[in-house]
């Protein structure tokens, strides 16, 4: 919060480059090829919502708390609302980033911001068992399957359907 008062000191040019890095490190999240884990302890507020959007998966404590509250320091939420938007739809992210409000690991689980809850004490565990999950995966089919969702959203569903019959044949061609 400190740093995003300092920013208003900052040119227009410097705010640019500022927020142009920032999207960059939320773009190499969203296109790392590897799955990415969210672990939330605490609170995740602004940017760090984001992350949580960002990420593939996305496992929370139940007292954790969320808030999109760029509004209230006269700012928006612009560089994670395209992550942020797809995870929990337009609907659900107009209202939380037009006010600002503070939410708990319920409602982050109910609008799909976070997979899964667990107690604090059964975090770790929690996210044990998904990391498991995850590394009897093939890693050029998570890579495979993460890119295609991404062009799968961009399209209509006609052609959403020839970019994943081409998915799994090149994945049951492959090795």
């Amino acid at each position: 919060v400190g740093y995003m008062r300092d920013t208003a000191g900052f040119s227009y040019e410097e705010n640019l480059e500022d927020t142009r890095r920032l999207a960059d490190m939320f773009l190499a999240v969203d296109y790392l090829p590897k799955p990415v884990v969210a672990r939330v302890q605490g609170a995740a507020i602004g940017g760090g919502a984001g992350l949580v959007a960002a990420a593939d998966v996305a496992l929370a404590e139940q007292g954790a708390r969320f808030a999109f509250s760029e509004v209230r320091l006269g700012i928006a939420p612009a560089t994670i609302a395209p992550f942020v938007v797809r995870k929990i739809g337009q609907s659900r992210a107009r209202a939380l980033f037009l006010t600002g409000e503070r939410f708990g690991a319920e409602l982050a689980w109910e609008a799909g911001l976070v997979h899964w809850i667990a107690p604090l004490e059964e975090l770790d565990a929690a996210v044990e068992r998904v990391v498991a999950q995850l590394l009897q995966g093939g890693p050029a089919a998570q890579a495979a399957i993460k890119e295609a969702l991404r062009q799968v959203e961009a399209t209509e569903p006609m052609e959403a359907l020839g970019i994943m019959t081409q998915l799994i044949a090149e994945l049951r061609a492959g090795e």
